[in-house]
This record gives C-alpha cells, sequence and structure tokens, in this order.
C-alpha cells in the first residue's frame, strides 16, 4: 500500500501521464455536460417562465437567474477546455514526440482551467447564496396558516430551479477544479 502511495507521488512518465490524462478529462468532460444541462435546462425554465407568469417584484431572483447564466457560460468554457485536455492528451500519445505539447504548456493549460473553475465556483455559491436569502425570506414573511395576499412573497417552484441550477454549477465547477489540480499536482511532483 505504502509503495502503491510513493509510486504515485512519482513523476508520471509521458505515457502514464498521457493515459490517465486522457481518462481524466474525459470522465471531467462528461460530468460537467451533464451536471452543465441539468442546470442550463433549470435556468432556462426559470427565465422563461418568469417572463410568461404574472410578474414578481423580486430582483434577487433576477439577480440569481443572472449569475446563474455567467456560471453557465464559465461552465461552458471550462467543457470546452475539459475537451481540449483531451486533445492534448491525444497528442502525448502519438509515436512522433515532435508532436507532443511541452509539459509547460500542459501545465498552463491545467492552471487555466483551474483558474476557470475557481471563478465558476465562486460565483456559483454567490448566486446560491443569493437565491438562498432569497427563498428563506419569502418563507419567513409569510404568516404560518394564514393565506397569502402578496404575490411577491410568494415562494414559486421556478426560484426553486434556480437554486437547482446554482447548486449543480457548484459540483460542476467543483469537479473541474478538481480534475485541474489532481493533474496538476501528479504532473509538477
Amino acid at each position: 500500500m505504502l509503495n502503491n502511495l510513493k509510486s504515485f507521488s512519482n513523476p508520471p512518465s509521458k505515457q502514464e501521464f498521457a493515459v490517465t490524462f486522457r481518462l481524466v478529462s474525459r470522465i471531467s468532460f462528461w460530468v460537467q455536460l451533464l451536471l452543465g444541462l441539468i442546470s442550463a435546462i433549470a435556468v432556462s425554465l426559470a427565465y422563461f417562465s418568469r417572463n410568461i407568469t404574472t410578474q414578481t417584484n423580486n430582483a434577487g431572483i433576477g439577480f440569481g437567474i443572472f449569475l446563474a447564466i455567467v456560471g453557465i457560460l464559465l461552465l461552458c468554457f471550462r467543457i470546452y477546455w475539459a475537451f481540449r485536455y483531451r486533445k492534448l492528451a491525444k497528442l502525448l500519445q502519438t509515436q512522433n514526440p515532435q508532436n507532443h505539447p511541452r509539459k509547460e504548456d500542459i501545465i498552463k493549460n491545467l492552471w487555466i482551467g483551474f483558474i476557470v473553475s475557481l471563478v465558476g465556483l465562486l460565483i456559483a455559491f454567490i448566486a446560491s447564496e443569493e437565491t438562498v436569502a432569497i427563498i428563506l425570506g419569502k418563507a419567513l414573511s409569510q404568516p404560518q396558516g394564514v393565506a397569502i395576499y402578496q404575490p411577491e412573497n410568494l415562494i414559486r417552484s421556478l426560484d426553486i430551479f434556480v437554486m437547482l441550477a446554482n447548486v449543480n454549477m457548484i459540483g460542476a465547477h467543483f469537479f473541474g477544479g478538481v480534475t485541474s489540480l489532481g493533474l496538476l499536482y501528479w504532473l509538477e511532483d
């Protein structure tokens, strides 16, 4: 067991790294794509339903939707970047060493992916906190057992969709960040 940990902490050979890089980037791509699609669908439902139904005067949820859209755009870039990782891994596995990307280029790409994931994680976290605060405020403003006469205090299921989107983006950006950081740690060791 200790030997396995030591061998993992040793710098990998180019071929070992290429195989792991390709596998991890493929998993990362699909996990981020799935969570991103769920987030995009949830935000779309919340946004378009918000415009169709009666408007509530709640700018907080609108700001939460805006932050969710920004987080989704960052996640789209991150998904593209995970796909780019796969291309780099394929280049590392070619027979011609002149086609192999330099270690510095791979490290630079991993750092960019990690930083984008951190920014996306921060935005999704802020959006989640803001959305939860709005929903909690609505819940606390409702007297128990009494009919609600102020539509802006009504908790709508679409408010929960915004929260779902933000939580999924936290997971997707976290997964992408962990992928980049793990590969960086292994490569730079």
